[in-house]
């Protein structure tokens, strides 16, 4: 699979858009003052201790206070305190070795709130879910700092390998690595990217990460809640630095500030790959030049149509997405499960594709067409769960119910991208009304008094044919009788690219049109 990364810096931010071979699958906004961000690094302020939900609110600078429930306390809670308030109340800025902090007793999982936040004291806490809706960012004590191979976090001791790494053999090579380089105090997370790594580049990882909780330690030193302590990195770098593998062919960059931030990231993560980088030189925007503007009208919107005819409708409210399957006009053969089975199963790929890209995350509901075989309702469900395989959120998918529905529940941590592709009607300006043709003479009469008096003698007006029709028709048309009232000839002319009631006013002369 060929993975290109399109990059579009603007005045408005970043968009960033993931194309696996020449197919828009991921599409990302990064704005220029983004705040709050899944894996920023606050001190906040417990605010207030809700007993009822086992829960407090926080605050972290936001309008709304940020949401901390005692299940994403993290064992080490009382560590985590303890640590906030050593750091901020130090001797000088990072005065003390996290080496040799000696860690809190853990939390039991079925404890109270109030048993450990009370008081409302400051800590330390990580964006868990951005600000989606109505609702304030929600938070996590359990500190993560992730690299390229590793993730590393504070406070435990445990080593971890992910399971993607099939290999038993490869599994314990990295388990054993890790135990011999991982600094004390800290757990390690063993991510998929460092399969087949030498001990070298998995150390250069850690220690950075080791440098980066120096750096929050530091930043700690006197702060005062809310403050930001740490920023994930921007998600330019965080998308290559989680989906940069031997698949990537190419980055286009059309910013040359940005061009040189990402190469030389790509020359600290994987130095081999730097050549993939490239500056967009060429005069047309960077998203048309590789034709992502015409995928993201064509995949947003309620109706999403497939070349085969195959259409879905996604609809969304407040509490899920519901998406529906229809056949549309897909040739269909005298085997009416057969053509249901290709349908669904045609269907599926593109559902887990908007899931990606519209970066869909709840409750998500998919009718598709009904099946009365049970191996082909089992067939649609293995592809559904192949097509997602590559898909980073965590998710779930359930076999199709006997009422042909079948229930995703898919990782949601940002607002959905949600990108309009309709267009505001030239005509009624988005009112669904006009103005009344038959007052669009007088409308124009007004307007060549008002030029002639400005000194204009040499008109000429441009309508839409059917206007054009109206007002030169006939034995004594519109246009004699303004040459009679006005004592000078008004030269109109016709074009079809204007809508019904448009019109403009020309200078004979040199051509160049009067500003009304």
């Amino acid at each position: 699979m060929n993975r290109e990364l399109i990059i579009n810096a603007h005045a408005g931010g970043v968009d960033i858009a993931l194309l696996e071979d020449k197919k828009l699958v991921e599409l990302h906004h990064e704005s220029g003052d983004s705040q709050f961000a899944v894996g920023d690094i606050y001190l906040g302020k417990v605010k207030k201790l809700i007993p009822g939900l086992n829960a407090a609110f926080v605050d972290v600078g936001y309008e709304k206070d940020a949401f901390l429930h005692y299940t994403d306390l993290s064992p080490y809670a009382r560590s985590v305190l303890k640590f906030t308030q050593m750091a901020i109340h130090d001797k000088e800025p990072g005065g003390f070795d996290f080496a040799t902090f000696k860690k809190e007793p853990e939390i039991i999982k079925t404890g109270k709130i109030t048993d450990v936040l009370g008081g409302k004291p400051e800590i330390l806490v990580q964006i868990l879910k951005e600000p989606i809706s109505s609702k304030g960012p929600r938070l996590s004590c359990e500190i993560s700092l992730p690299g390229r191979y590793v993730v590393l976090t504070p406070f435990n001791e445990i080593v971890a390998v992910s399971k993607k790494i099939h290999s038993a053999e490869e599994r314990r090579r990295l388990q054993s690595i890790v135990e011999a380089i991982r600094p004390a105090n800290f757990g390690v997370i063993v991510r998929t990217a460092a399969e087949g790594k030498k001990t070298a580049e998995l150390h250069e990882d850690l220690l950075q990460l080791v440098d980066m909780w120096k750096t929050i330690q530091r930043n700690l030193y006197r702060a005062q809640p809310p403050q930001k302590i740490m920023s994930e990195q921007n998600r330019t770098n965080s998308i290559l630095r989680d989906l940069l593998n031997e698949s990537f062919n190419r980055i286009v960059v059309n910013d040359k500030a940005l061009y040189h931030e990402v190469k030389t990231y790509i020359q600290k993560i994987a130095p081999e790959k730097q050549d993939i980088v490239h500056l967009h030189h060429n005069h047309v925007p960077v998203f048309d030049h590789y034709g992502i503007t015409k995928q993201v009208k064509a995949s947003f919107g309620k109706t999403v149509n497939l070349d085969s005819g195959v259409y879905l409708i996604i609809e969304s409210t407040e509490a899920l997405h519901v998406i529906d399957v229809n056949s549309g006009y897909k040739s269909s053969s005298n085997n009416q499960e057969q053509n249901a089975l290709m349908t669904n199963l045609e269907a599926a790929e593109e559902i887990a594709r908007q899931l990606r890209l519209r970066d869909l995350g709840g409750i998500i509901i998919v009718d598709f067409i009904d099946m009365k075989l049970p191996e082909n309702k089992r067939a649609v469900l293995k592809a559904m769960e192949q097509f997602m395989a590559n898909d980073r959120a965590k998710h779930t998918i359930l076999p199709i119910s006997k009422f042909g529905l079948m229930q995703i529940t898919r990782q949601r941590v940002r607002p959905e991208v949600n990108i309009s592709t309709s267009e505001v009607c030239p005509v009624c300006r988005g009112t669904g009304t006009i103005s009344s043709t038959l007052l669009i003479v007088d409308e124009i009469e007004k307007n060549i008094q008002y030029l002639i008096d400005e000194g204009h003698h040499h008109l000429s007006l441009r309508v839409n044919p059917i206007l054009y029709g109206y007002l030169t028709k006939g034995l004594i048309s519109q246009q004699i009788k303004w040459w009679w009232k006005f004592k000078q000839w008004i030269r109109i002319e016709k074009d079809s690219n204007y809508y019904l009631i448009e019109y403009h006013f020309f200078d004979r002369k040199s051509g160049e049109e009067i500003k009304l």
